[in-house]
Protein backbone atom coordinates (compact mmCIF):
# COMPACT_ATOMS: atom_id res chain seq x y z
CA UNK A 1 0.00 0.00 0.00
CA UNK A 2 1.32 3.11 -1.15
CA UNK A 3 1.20 6.11 2.03
CA UNK A 4 -1.09 9.19 1.86
CA UNK A 5 1.21 12.20 1.50
CA UNK A 6 -1.51 14.72 3.48
CA UNK A 7 -2.26 12.10 6.28
CA UNK A 8 -6.40 12.60 7.50
CA UNK A 9 -7.00 15.11 5.13
CA UNK A 10 -8.69 13.13 2.87
CA UNK A 11 -12.37 13.67 1.81
CA UNK A 12 -13.59 11.55 3.96
CA UNK A 13 -12.15 13.16 7.03
CA UNK A 14 -12.78 16.61 5.77
CA UNK A 15 -16.62 15.34 5.45
CA UNK A 16 -15.95 14.25 9.52
CA UNK A 17 -14.78 17.26 10.36
CA UNK A 18 -17.56 19.86 8.92
CA UNK A 19 -20.15 17.64 10.33
CA UNK A 20 -18.39 17.64 14.05
CA UNK A 21 -17.91 21.49 13.49
CA UNK A 22 -21.94 22.02 12.91
CA UNK A 23 -22.82 19.45 15.90
CA UNK A 24 -20.71 21.23 18.15
CA UNK A 25 -22.31 24.36 17.03
CA UNK A 26 -25.46 23.64 16.97
CA UNK A 27 -25.12 22.57 21.01
CA UNK A 28 -23.51 26.13 21.82
CA UNK A 29 -26.26 27.88 20.10
CA UNK A 30 -29.16 25.92 21.28
CA UNK A 31 -27.59 26.27 25.28
CA UNK A 32 -27.41 29.62 25.09
CA UNK A 33 -23.47 29.82 24.57
CA UNK A 34 -23.00 28.00 28.46
CA UNK A 35 -19.52 26.49 26.79
CA UNK A 36 -18.04 29.98 26.29
CA UNK A 37 -18.89 31.55 29.21
CA UNK A 38 -16.88 34.73 29.67
CA UNK A 39 -16.22 34.74 32.99
CA UNK A 40 -18.73 35.04 36.20
CA UNK A 41 -22.17 37.51 36.56
CA UNK A 42 -22.11 40.14 39.05
CA UNK A 43 -22.99 39.14 42.82
CA UNK A 44 -24.61 42.43 44.17
CA UNK A 45 -27.92 41.71 45.78
CA UNK A 46 -31.21 44.17 45.12
CA UNK A 47 -33.20 44.63 48.24
CA UNK A 48 -35.89 43.12 46.08
CA UNK A 49 -35.78 40.17 44.15
CA UNK A 50 -36.68 40.45 40.62
CA UNK A 51 -37.48 37.81 38.10
CA UNK A 52 -36.92 34.75 41.14
CA UNK A 53 -33.08 36.10 42.24
CA UNK A 54 -31.65 38.76 43.83
CA UNK A 55 -28.44 39.27 41.47
CA UNK A 56 -27.45 38.05 38.31
CA UNK A 57 -25.43 35.42 39.87
CA UNK A 58 -28.50 33.53 40.60
CA UNK A 59 -29.72 33.24 37.45
CA UNK A 60 -29.33 29.54 36.72
CA UNK A 61 -29.08 29.33 33.10
CA UNK A 62 -27.41 31.16 30.19
CA UNK A 63 -30.74 31.19 28.28
CA UNK A 64 -32.48 33.31 30.37
CA UNK A 65 -30.40 36.28 29.10
CA UNK A 66 -28.86 34.79 25.88
CA UNK A 67 -31.55 34.16 23.37
CA UNK A 68 -30.81 32.14 20.10
CA UNK A 69 -30.43 33.08 16.96
CA UNK A 70 -33.84 31.75 15.31
CA UNK A 71 -35.86 33.31 18.27
CA UNK A 72 -37.62 36.19 17.30
CA UNK A 73 -37.12 38.22 20.69
CA UNK A 74 -33.86 39.83 21.49
CA UNK A 75 -31.42 39.82 24.64
CA UNK A 76 -33.31 43.14 25.82
CA UNK A 77 -36.53 41.74 26.00
CA UNK A 78 -35.51 38.82 28.62
CA UNK A 79 -33.85 41.78 30.55
CA UNK A 80 -36.91 43.72 30.72
CA UNK A 81 -39.09 40.57 31.67
CA UNK A 82 -37.54 41.27 35.49
CA UNK A 83 -36.59 44.54 35.02
CA UNK A 84 -40.17 45.53 34.56
CA UNK A 85 -39.27 49.20 36.19
CA UNK A 86 -37.20 50.03 33.34
CA UNK A 87 -39.57 48.39 30.85
CA UNK A 88 -42.08 51.22 32.62
CA UNK A 89 -40.09 53.93 31.90
CA UNK A 90 -39.49 53.20 28.23
CA UNK A 91 -43.05 53.85 27.39
CA UNK A 92 -42.39 57.28 29.34
CA UNK A 93 -40.23 59.59 27.44
CA UNK A 94 -39.72 62.20 30.17
CA UNK A 95 -37.89 59.66 32.21
CA UNK A 96 -34.18 58.52 31.22
CA UNK A 97 -34.71 54.99 30.06
CA UNK A 98 -37.79 56.12 28.06
CA UNK A 99 -35.08 59.11 26.68
CA UNK A 100 -33.03 56.91 25.60
CA UNK A 101 -35.29 54.66 23.74
CA UNK A 102 -36.28 57.58 21.65
CA UNK A 103 -32.67 58.50 21.16
CA UNK A 104 -31.67 55.07 19.41
CA UNK A 105 -33.62 52.82 17.16
CA UNK A 106 -32.00 49.97 18.85
CA UNK A 107 -32.14 50.12 22.62
CA UNK A 108 -29.45 47.27 24.15
CA UNK A 109 -29.22 47.17 28.01
CA UNK A 110 -25.43 45.73 27.79
CA UNK A 111 -24.50 48.34 25.95
CA UNK A 112 -24.50 50.22 29.48
CA UNK A 113 -24.68 47.47 31.77
CA UNK A 114 -22.19 44.52 30.30
CA UNK A 115 -22.24 41.51 32.10
CA UNK A 116 -19.53 38.41 33.17
CA UNK A 117 -16.80 40.88 34.37
CA UNK A 118 -16.99 39.32 37.96
CA UNK A 119 -19.14 38.95 41.43
CA UNK A 120 -17.71 42.53 42.67
CA UNK A 121 -17.55 44.29 38.96
CA UNK A 122 -20.13 47.25 38.51
CA UNK A 123 -23.27 47.06 36.48
CA UNK A 124 -23.14 50.20 34.54
CA UNK A 125 -20.46 52.04 32.83
CA UNK A 126 -20.57 55.61 32.95
CA UNK A 127 -19.18 56.65 29.67
CA UNK A 128 -20.10 59.91 28.32
CA UNK A 129 -18.90 59.00 24.78
CA UNK A 130 -21.69 56.25 24.81
CA UNK A 131 -24.25 58.17 26.82
CA UNK A 132 -26.65 60.32 24.52
CA UNK A 133 -26.68 63.53 27.07
CA UNK A 134 -28.09 65.92 24.61
CA UNK A 135 -31.30 63.86 24.20
CA UNK A 136 -31.89 65.03 28.00
CA UNK A 137 -31.61 68.97 26.96
CA UNK A 138 -28.36 69.70 28.40
CA UNK A 139 -24.85 69.14 25.96
CA UNK A 140 -21.38 68.52 27.29
CA UNK A 141 -19.80 70.60 24.20
CA UNK A 142 -19.04 73.09 26.98
CA UNK A 143 -17.74 70.85 29.62
CA UNK A 144 -15.00 68.77 28.74
CA UNK A 145 -12.57 69.85 30.83
CA UNK A 146 -12.64 70.63 35.05
CA UNK A 147 -11.94 73.43 36.40
CA UNK A 148 -8.68 71.31 37.53
CA UNK A 149 -8.03 70.35 33.96
CA UNK A 150 -8.96 66.80 33.72
CA UNK A 151 -11.44 65.29 31.69
CA UNK A 152 -15.26 65.07 33.49
CA UNK A 153 -17.10 62.01 34.71
CA UNK A 154 -20.80 61.47 35.49
CA UNK A 155 -19.83 61.03 39.19
CA UNK A 156 -18.32 64.86 38.58
CA UNK A 157 -22.33 66.37 38.33
CA UNK A 158 -24.47 63.53 39.07
CA UNK A 159 -23.46 62.71 43.07
CA UNK A 160 -25.42 60.92 44.14
CA UNK A 161 -27.42 59.03 41.13
CA UNK A 162 -26.47 58.84 37.45
CA UNK A 163 -31.10 59.74 37.18
CA UNK A 164 -30.45 62.64 39.64
CA UNK A 165 -28.82 66.23 39.50
CA UNK A 166 -28.24 68.95 42.11
CA UNK A 167 -28.10 72.49 40.50
CA UNK A 168 -26.30 74.04 43.23
CA UNK A 169 -23.07 70.89 41.34
CA UNK A 170 -22.98 74.20 38.96
CA UNK A 171 -22.43 76.99 41.62
CA UNK A 172 -19.66 74.82 43.03
CA UNK A 173 -17.29 74.57 40.37
CA UNK A 174 -17.87 77.87 38.46
CA UNK A 175 -17.49 79.42 41.62
CA UNK A 176 -14.03 78.70 41.25
CA UNK A 177 -13.62 79.32 38.20
CA UNK A 178 -14.84 83.30 38.64
CA UNK A 179 -16.27 83.72 42.11
CA UNK A 180 -16.37 87.68 41.28
CA UNK A 181 -19.25 87.26 37.78
CA UNK A 182 -20.69 84.17 39.76
CA UNK A 183 -21.87 86.28 42.74
CA UNK A 184 -22.91 89.06 40.58
CA UNK A 185 -24.98 86.55 37.98
CA UNK A 186 -26.23 84.98 40.83
CA UNK A 187 -27.67 88.35 42.33
CA UNK A 188 -29.71 89.50 39.13
CA UNK A 189 -30.78 85.66 38.03
CA UNK A 190 -30.85 83.55 40.86
CA UNK A 191 -32.83 80.06 40.26
CA UNK A 192 -32.25 76.96 38.56
CA UNK A 193 -29.32 77.21 36.00
CA UNK A 194 -30.71 74.64 33.79
CA UNK A 195 -33.73 77.05 33.24
CA UNK A 196 -31.23 79.19 30.72
CA UNK A 197 -28.49 76.89 30.13
CA UNK A 198 -28.17 73.82 28.06
CA UNK A 199 -24.32 73.04 27.95
CA UNK A 200 -22.95 74.70 24.86
CA UNK A 201 -23.62 77.60 26.26
CA UNK A 202 -26.41 79.70 24.32
CA UNK A 203 -26.30 82.89 26.96
CA UNK A 204 -22.16 82.40 27.46
CA UNK A 205 -19.40 83.32 25.75
CA UNK A 206 -20.69 82.01 22.39
CA UNK A 207 -23.86 83.63 22.41
CA UNK A 208 -24.20 86.46 19.23
CA UNK A 209 -26.81 89.13 19.62
CA UNK A 210 -27.28 89.58 16.10
CA UNK A 211 -28.83 86.43 15.37
CA UNK A 212 -31.45 87.22 18.43
CA UNK A 213 -34.35 89.76 16.73
CA UNK A 214 -32.83 93.01 18.31
CA UNK A 215 -29.31 93.25 17.15
CA UNK A 216 -26.38 95.11 19.54
CA UNK A 217 -24.72 98.10 18.15
CA UNK A 218 -23.05 101.13 19.67
CA UNK A 219 -22.99 101.92 23.16
CA UNK A 220 -25.42 98.62 23.28
CA UNK A 221 -22.41 96.62 23.37
CA UNK A 222 -21.65 97.75 26.99
CA UNK A 223 -25.13 97.08 28.24
CA UNK A 224 -25.32 94.68 30.91
CA UNK A 225 -27.63 91.62 30.24
CA UNK A 226 -29.68 92.24 33.17
CA UNK A 227 -29.93 95.77 32.00
CA UNK A 228 -32.37 95.10 29.80
CA UNK A 229 -33.39 91.20 30.53
CA UNK A 230 -34.03 91.97 34.43
CA UNK A 231 -36.03 89.43 36.21
CA UNK A 232 -35.74 86.60 33.48
CA UNK A 233 -35.75 82.71 35.12
CA UNK A 234 -35.62 81.25 31.87
CA UNK A 235 -34.35 81.07 28.40
CA UNK A 236 -38.02 82.00 27.33
CA UNK A 237 -37.82 85.21 29.36
CA UNK A 238 -35.07 86.25 27.47
CA UNK A 239 -37.19 86.67 24.35
CA UNK A 240 -39.62 88.73 26.17
CA UNK A 241 -38.05 91.71 26.20
CA UNK A 242 -38.97 94.69 24.66
CA UNK A 243 -36.91 95.75 21.50
CA UNK A 244 -38.38 99.48 21.43
CA UNK A 245 -36.00 101.79 22.71
CA UNK A 246 -38.92 103.72 24.91
CA UNK A 247 -39.52 100.74 27.04
CA UNK A 248 -35.72 100.80 28.24
CA UNK A 249 -35.15 104.53 28.16
CA UNK A 250 -38.88 106.24 28.82
CA UNK A 251 -37.52 107.80 32.35
CA UNK A 252 -34.22 109.01 30.65
CA UNK A 253 -36.54 111.09 27.74
CA UNK A 254 -36.20 114.72 28.22
CA UNK A 255 -38.66 115.27 25.97
CA UNK A 256 -41.14 114.00 27.89
CA UNK A 257 -43.06 111.80 25.41
CA UNK A 258 -43.72 115.50 23.24
CA UNK A 259 -42.21 113.09 20.30
CA UNK A 260 -43.54 110.15 21.12
CA UNK A 261 -41.93 106.64 21.40
CA UNK A 262 -39.95 106.07 18.25
CA UNK A 263 -36.88 107.27 19.61
CA UNK A 264 -34.95 105.69 16.66
CA UNK A 265 -36.54 108.52 14.55
CA UNK A 266 -33.72 111.05 15.68
CA UNK A 267 -31.49 108.94 17.46
CA UNK A 268 -29.01 106.04 16.64
CA UNK A 269 -27.03 103.90 19.19
CA UNK A 270 -23.74 105.32 18.63
CA UNK A 271 -24.92 108.50 20.87
CA UNK A 272 -28.13 109.89 22.17
CA UNK A 273 -26.02 113.42 20.80
CA UNK A 274 -26.39 114.47 18.38
CA UNK A 275 -29.84 113.56 17.20
CA UNK A 276 -30.84 114.01 13.39
CA UNK A 277 -34.23 115.04 13.83
CA UNK A 278 -36.93 114.90 10.40
CA UNK A 279 -39.34 117.57 10.61
CA UNK A 280 -41.33 115.73 7.76
CA UNK A 281 -42.57 112.78 10.04
CA UNK A 282 -43.93 115.76 11.73
CA UNK A 283 -47.25 117.23 11.24
CA UNK A 284 -45.39 120.62 9.95
CA UNK A 285 -42.77 120.05 7.08
CA UNK A 286 -39.86 122.36 7.22
CA UNK A 287 -39.64 124.29 3.49
CA UNK A 288 -38.28 127.37 2.41
CA UNK A 289 -36.51 129.29 5.04
CA UNK A 290 -38.30 127.49 7.39
CA UNK A 291 -35.69 124.80 7.27
CA UNK A 292 -32.66 126.99 8.40
CA UNK A 293 -34.57 128.54 11.46
CA UNK A 294 -33.20 127.07 14.89
CA UNK A 295 -35.39 125.31 16.85
CA UNK A 296 -35.51 127.23 19.32
CA UNK A 297 -37.28 130.22 17.31
CA UNK A 298 -40.44 127.88 17.23
CA UNK A 299 -40.43 125.89 20.41
CA UNK A 300 -39.60 128.20 23.39
CA UNK A 301 -38.00 127.01 26.30
CA UNK A 302 -37.82 123.29 24.31
CA UNK A 303 -41.87 122.96 24.67
CA UNK A 304 -42.02 120.78 21.36
CA UNK A 305 -45.78 119.41 22.26
CA UNK A 306 -48.35 121.34 21.12
CA UNK A 307 -46.26 124.24 19.47
CA UNK A 308 -49.05 126.04 16.77
CA UNK A 309 -48.18 124.89 13.06
CA UNK A 310 -50.21 128.04 11.87
CA UNK A 311 -48.45 131.36 10.44
CA UNK A 312 -50.05 133.92 12.24
CA UNK A 313 -48.96 132.63 15.91
CA UNK A 314 -45.01 132.91 14.86
CA UNK A 315 -45.59 136.28 12.61
CA UNK A 316 -48.08 138.19 14.12
CA UNK A 317 -45.52 140.69 15.51
CA UNK A 318 -44.27 141.22 11.80
CA UNK A 319 -47.57 141.37 9.80
CA UNK A 320 -47.59 144.58 8.03
CA UNK A 321 -51.25 144.01 7.26
CA UNK A 322 -52.04 144.53 11.27
CA UNK A 323 -54.30 141.45 10.90
CA UNK A 324 -56.70 143.17 8.20
CA UNK A 325 -56.44 139.88 5.99
CA UNK A 326 -56.64 137.72 8.98
CA UNK A 327 -54.10 135.17 10.13
CA UNK A 328 -54.41 132.47 7.21
CA UNK A 329 -50.98 134.31 6.35
CA UNK A 330 -50.41 131.04 3.72
CA UNK A 331 -53.16 132.14 1.60
CA UNK A 332 -51.13 134.70 0.08
CA UNK A 333 -47.03 134.07 0.96
CA UNK A 334 -44.85 131.33 0.47
CA UNK A 335 -42.07 129.98 3.15
CA UNK A 336 -39.85 130.28 0.84
CA UNK A 337 -40.01 133.94 1.26
CA UNK A 338 -42.11 136.46 2.22
CA UNK A 339 -42.02 139.07 -0.61
CA UNK A 340 -42.99 136.05 -2.84
CA UNK A 341 -46.56 136.96 -2.55
CA UNK A 342 -49.44 135.55 -4.68
CA UNK A 343 -52.70 136.77 -3.05
CA UNK A 344 -55.58 135.52 -5.37
CA UNK A 345 -58.00 138.67 -5.15
CA UNK A 346 -60.55 136.39 -6.85
CA UNK A 347 -61.35 134.97 -3.03
CA UNK A 348 -62.42 138.05 -1.67
CA UNK A 349 -65.75 140.08 -1.80
CA UNK A 350 -63.61 141.94 -4.68
CA UNK A 351 -62.45 140.17 -7.79
CA UNK A 352 -60.29 141.53 -10.41
CA UNK A 353 -61.22 141.47 -13.73
CA UNK A 354 -60.00 143.46 -16.89
CA UNK A 355 -58.19 146.36 -16.16
CA UNK A 356 -58.36 145.31 -12.19
CA UNK A 357 -55.72 143.29 -12.91
CA UNK A 358 -52.82 145.26 -13.86
CA UNK A 359 -53.79 148.24 -10.91
CA UNK A 360 -50.80 148.68 -8.24
CA UNK A 361 -52.55 147.47 -4.83
CA UNK A 362 -51.36 150.81 -3.60
CA UNK A 363 -53.56 152.76 -5.79
CA UNK A 364 -57.13 150.99 -4.24
CA UNK A 365 -55.23 150.64 -0.70
CA UNK A 366 -53.63 153.86 -0.21
CA UNK A 367 -51.13 153.79 3.01
CA UNK A 368 -51.32 149.95 3.38
CA UNK A 369 -54.66 150.18 4.25
CA UNK A 370 -56.88 146.59 3.09
CA UNK A 371 -59.56 145.90 5.22
CA UNK A 372 -62.84 148.45 4.53
CA UNK A 373 -61.61 149.07 1.81
CA UNK A 374 -64.75 150.13 -0.67
CA UNK A 375 -66.20 147.74 -3.43
CA UNK A 376 -67.78 150.45 -5.34
CA UNK A 377 -66.67 152.09 -8.65
CA UNK A 378 -66.84 155.46 -7.55
CA UNK A 379 -65.18 155.25 -4.72
CA UNK A 380 -62.02 155.20 -6.91
CA UNK A 381 -63.14 156.25 -10.17
CA UNK A 382 -64.70 159.91 -9.77
CA UNK A 383 -68.02 161.33 -11.78
CA UNK A 384 -66.61 162.82 -14.67
CA UNK A 385 -68.34 166.74 -15.36
CA UNK A 386 -69.49 165.46 -18.41
CA UNK A 387 -72.36 163.28 -16.74
CA UNK A 388 -72.92 166.72 -15.16
CA UNK A 389 -74.73 164.36 -12.28
CA UNK A 390 -77.10 162.74 -13.90
CA UNK A 391 -76.02 159.69 -12.67
CA UNK A 392 -75.10 160.03 -9.37
CA UNK A 393 -76.68 157.12 -6.71
CA UNK A 394 -76.27 154.67 -9.92
CA UNK A 395 -73.66 151.99 -10.19
CA UNK A 396 -70.62 153.04 -12.77
CA UNK A 397 -70.95 149.21 -13.93
CA UNK A 398 -74.71 149.96 -15.85
CA UNK A 399 -72.84 151.40 -18.67
CA UNK A 400 -68.54 150.41 -18.57
CA UNK A 401 -66.90 147.09 -18.23
CA UNK A 402 -63.64 146.60 -16.30
CA UNK A 403 -62.41 146.11 -19.72
CA UNK A 404 -61.94 149.95 -20.62
CA UNK A 405 -64.18 152.76 -19.47
CA UNK A 406 -64.81 153.82 -23.17
CA UNK A 407 -66.89 152.52 -25.10
CA UNK A 408 -69.75 152.68 -22.26
CA UNK A 409 -73.32 151.06 -22.77
CA UNK A 410 -75.70 152.81 -21.78
CA UNK A 411 -79.07 150.37 -20.71
CA UNK A 412 -81.15 153.13 -19.09
CA UNK A 413 -84.50 155.25 -20.73
CA UNK A 414 -83.05 157.19 -23.44
CA UNK A 415 -86.02 158.35 -25.74
CA UNK A 416 -83.76 158.85 -28.97
CA UNK A 417 -82.71 155.81 -30.57
CA UNK A 418 -79.19 154.70 -28.96
CA UNK A 419 -77.44 153.57 -32.46
CA UNK A 420 -78.86 156.50 -34.68
CA UNK A 421 -76.77 157.22 -37.77
CA UNK A 422 -73.83 154.70 -35.86
CA UNK A 423 -73.35 156.97 -33.38
CA UNK A 424 -70.13 155.11 -31.46
CA UNK A 425 -70.57 157.19 -27.93
CA UNK A 426 -72.57 159.58 -26.27
CA UNK A 427 -70.52 162.67 -27.50
CA UNK A 428 -71.30 162.27 -30.55
CA UNK A 429 -74.51 163.95 -30.10
CA UNK A 430 -73.81 164.97 -26.58
CA UNK A 431 -70.23 166.90 -27.11
CA UNK A 432 -70.21 169.41 -24.31
CA UNK A 433 -72.36 167.82 -21.78
CA UNK A 434 -74.81 164.89 -21.21
CA UNK A 435 -77.21 167.46 -20.79
CA UNK A 436 -76.99 169.45 -24.12
CA UNK A 437 -77.31 167.67 -27.40
CA UNK A 438 -76.60 168.62 -31.29
CA UNK A 439 -77.87 166.96 -34.36
CA UNK A 440 -75.00 168.90 -36.32
CA UNK A 441 -72.34 166.59 -35.41
CA UNK A 442 -73.62 164.06 -38.22
CA UNK A 443 -75.72 165.91 -40.46
CA UNK A 444 -74.25 168.86 -42.30
CA UNK A 445 -76.85 170.92 -42.29
CA UNK A 446 -76.66 174.86 -42.62
CA UNK A 447 -77.92 176.64 -39.33
CA UNK A 448 -79.03 179.81 -41.24
CA UNK A 449 -80.89 178.07 -43.60
CA UNK A 450 -82.49 175.65 -41.13
CA UNK A 451 -83.69 178.84 -39.03
CA UNK A 452 -84.82 179.98 -42.49
CA UNK A 453 -86.68 177.18 -43.56
CA UNK A 454 -88.39 176.30 -40.02
CA UNK A 455 -89.22 180.18 -39.19
CA UNK A 456 -90.84 179.94 -43.04
CA UNK A 457 -93.15 176.76 -41.70
CA UNK A 458 -93.83 178.77 -38.46
CA UNK A 459 -91.31 176.42 -36.43
CA UNK A 460 -89.45 178.62 -34.20
CA UNK A 461 -88.32 176.05 -31.47
CA UNK A 462 -86.30 174.76 -34.24
CA UNK A 463 -83.39 173.89 -31.89
CA UNK A 464 -85.16 171.26 -30.35
CA UNK A 465 -84.78 168.47 -33.11
CA UNK A 466 -86.37 165.62 -31.43
CA UNK A 467 -89.50 167.60 -30.99
CA UNK A 468 -90.61 167.25 -34.56
CA UNK A 469 -87.99 163.95 -35.24
CA UNK A 470 -88.04 161.80 -32.13
CA UNK A 471 -86.74 158.89 -34.12
CA UNK A 472 -84.39 160.55 -36.28
CA UNK A 473 -86.57 160.42 -39.69
CA UNK A 474 -86.65 163.37 -41.55
CA UNK A 475 -90.54 163.64 -42.26
CA UNK A 476 -92.33 163.23 -38.86
CA UNK A 477 -94.60 165.17 -36.97
CA UNK A 478 -97.37 167.82 -37.92
CA UNK A 479 -94.73 169.22 -40.78
CA UNK A 480 -94.38 166.05 -42.91
CA UNK A 481 -96.71 167.60 -46.03
CA UNK A 482 -94.93 170.81 -45.33
CA UNK A 483 -91.49 169.10 -45.87
CA UNK A 484 -91.78 167.68 -49.19
CA UNK A 485 -92.50 171.22 -50.52
CA UNK A 486 -89.29 172.38 -48.98
CA UNK A 487 -87.00 169.50 -49.90
CA UNK A 488 -85.10 171.18 -52.43
CA UNK A 489 -84.44 174.07 -50.29
CA UNK A 490 -82.60 171.34 -47.78
CA UNK A 491 -79.85 171.00 -50.29
CA UNK A 492 -76.56 172.86 -49.33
Amino acid sequence: MSKRPFGCLTPLGLIAAVLTALILTGIVFAQGGVLFSPGPLNATATKQPLGGVSSHAQIPSCDACHVPPWFMESMTDRCLRCHTDVAKQISQSDTLHGALAVSTADLFCARCHPEHRGADAPLTIADLSLFPHEQFGFSLVGHRQTVEGREFTCRDCHLKSLSTFDPHTCLSCHRQQDPVFMEQHLFHYPGDCLACHDGRDRFGRGFVHPDSPFALTGQHQRVECHQCHGGAKSAADFALAATDCFSCHANDDPHEGRFGTQCENCHTTNAWKPAQFDHNLAAFKLEGAHASVACTACHINNVFKGTPTDCFSCHANDDPHRGQFGTQCQLCHRPTQWRAVTFDHNRTAFPLTGAHLTVPCQSCHINGVYKGTPTECAACHREPAFHAGLFRGQSCAHCHQTTAWRPASFFGPHTFPMMHGGASSCQTCHPNSLQTYTCYSCHEHNPAKIQKKHLKEGITNFQNCVACHPTGQEHEGKHDDDDHEHDDDDDD
